[in-house]
């Protein structure tokens, strides 16, 4: 294998493909990048088993050929070399020379046959969508997913193709993101959970104003646009009936401006449990006021001028679910809607100019006496 490529091509490729890299392993291969050398350019490709990438950039390519090279040690060494052209040569399968002015590097690969193969996606039946739709749903719904690994489905994201609509949502039991974007001439009908690894990766690599196409095999998913693409494994299972946890019923409503109010609870929840990160909310007349008492700690108070009107309402909850969904509203004001202290609340964009419709709940923590 030989080629010679810029510096800038390079990284470009190593940056795309590295993120998917894992940092520990107990395959060894799987730290490496593949390097393909053909007669399009050079084509990188990572993987973690879960995900993969790979993408093609161009270069001049001498001879053909493929080998993997530890991904780490490749990123740093072509962050750290000049801007001029690098040439790449492998002698036999596993030493890969590099050369870039003064400076020159071996590296040790590992055979290309041990790198996997990845997932059999056909984009035969592929349909297209717009990237910022897409990153849309992604940006606003993938944070709300669960971390935890007691119930593996909902470390996934829910996302609904219909023909006049795409849905994505996301909860970890606590707190729950939806949304909606119209489509036109949608051409596809499935529920997909997808973990939001790999929708980072689809945000992250792929721009607003790219067609992407997208492919389904039995429990694979795959991305195209242009020379590069991303795998993903799908999360098996049935989703839970997210629906019948949204309230209809909700008949207290309350306008708020999200960055005061986010102001507020950052504050407050200086001393709250680090536990529960419990904040009592008291909506009354025109005010707001969020008071934090911790046992151990302290106490503290703040308030805020809100729009409400109805019977005073005093409701607790986890002030960190409640900073992120405020983050990733849309709006300078938000809508939330209550029935009761004990029953699930709404947060909603006010004034949102967009044809997309969005909805977070969360739920309510128990106020101690």
């Amino acid at each position: 294998m030989k080629f010679t490529i810029t510096r800038e091509r390079l990284q470009e490729g190593l940056v795309a493909v590295a993120a998917c890299v894992p940092t520990k392993t107990t395959l060894p291969v799987l730290s490496n990048i593949l390097l393909e050398a053909t007669a399009e350019g050079v084509r990188l490709s990572g993987t973690d088993l879960d995900i993969a990438v790979s993408t093609v950039v161009p270069a001049e390519v001498d001879s053909e050929g493929a080998v993997t090279v530890p991904a780490k040690k490749l990123v740093e060494i072509v962050r750290e070399l000049p801007s001029a052209a690098i040439r790449v040569t492998s002698a036999g399968e596993q030493r890969v020379h590099l050369e870039c002015g003064r400076s020159r590097f071996k590296l040790l690969g590992i055979p290309r046959e041990e790198f996997p193969s990845f997932p059999p996606v056909s984009f035969a039946d592929s349909w297209t969508l717009t990237s910022s739709d897409l990153q849309k749903l992604i940006n606003h719904v993938s944070f709300a997913a669960s971390t935890e690994e007691s119930r593996p489905i909902l470390n996934g994201v829910l996302w609904e193709l219909r023909e006049d609509r795409m849905r994505m949502v996301a909860t970890n039991g606590h707190r729950l993101a939806r949304m909606d974007v119209p489509v036109s001439g949608g051409d596809a009908t499935a529920d997909l959970i997808v973990p939001p690894k790999a929708l980072d990766q689809v945000r992250r690599l792929f721009g607003p104003s790219d067609e992407l196409e997208v492919a389904k095999s039995d429990n694979h998913l795959g991305f195209r646009t242009g020379s590069t693409l991303v795998f993903t494994r799908l999360i098996e299972g049935p989703y839970p009936n997210y629906d019948q946890v949204i309230p209809r019923d909700n008949d207290r409503a309350c306008t708020v401006e999200k960055d005061a109010v986010a102001a507020a609870l950052r504050r407050v929840g200086v001393v709250a449990s680090d536990q529960t990160h419990r904040v009592r909310l008291e909506f009354s007349g025109g005010t707001l006021r969020l008071s934090v008492s911790t046992p151990d700690l302290g106490e503290a108070q703040d308030e805020v001028a809100v729009a409400y009107e109805g019977e005073t309402l005093a409701i607790g909850f986890n002030a960190n679910y409640l900073l992120e969904i405020l983050k990733y509203m849309p709006t300078d004001e938000v809508r939330l809607t209550f029935k009761a202290p004990e029953r699930a609340a709404t947060v909603e964009p006010v004034g949102w100019d967009d044809p997309a419709s969005y909805l977070c709940l969360v739920m309510p923590l128990r106020l101690v006496d």
